[in-house]
C-alpha cells in the first residue's frame, strides 16, 4: 500500500492470481490527471541549477513532492521540468494532505 502522500495514493490496487494459486497484488495504472483543471497554488521561475526536488521544497514544503509539479506541467520526465532556466512552471494546490 503506498503511503499516503505518494502519487500512487489514489491508485487502485488489484490481484492476480499465478497458474500455481499464488496472488499477486499490484497497482492499477496510475493515468495523469488533467493539468488544465488543477487548482494553481503559483508560478515560479525556473532557477539556473534548479532540479525537481529543489522547486518542491521551495514551495510546497517538501522535496518528494516533485511529482504534484511535474502532474500540473504535464512533463512525464521529471528532469524536463528543469531542463530550461527561465522557464515558468506551475506548481498545484495539493488535492490531498501533504503529510501522513
Amino acid at each position: 500500500m503506498p503511503s499516503p502522500t505518494s502519487r500512487y495514493a489514489q491508485t487502485a490496487m488489484a490481484t492476480w492470481t499465478a497458474p500455481d494459486g499464488s496472488v499477486v497484488r499490484y497497482l492499477m495504472r496510475r493515468f495523469i490527471p488533467d493539468a488544465a483543471t488543477m487548482p494553481l497554488r503559483q508560478q515560479v521561475t525556473v532557477a539556473p541549477l534548479d532540479r525537481p526536488d529543489l522547486v518542491a521544497a521551495r514551495t510546497v514544503g517538501d522535496a518528494l513532492q516533485w511529482w504534484r509539479i511535474a502532474d500540473a506541467n504535464t512533463a512525464v520526465d521529471p528532469l524536463d521540468l528543469t531542463a530550461v532556466p527561465g522557464s515558468t512552471l506551475r506548481v498545484p494546490v495539493a488535492q490531498f494532505p501533504l503529510a501522513p
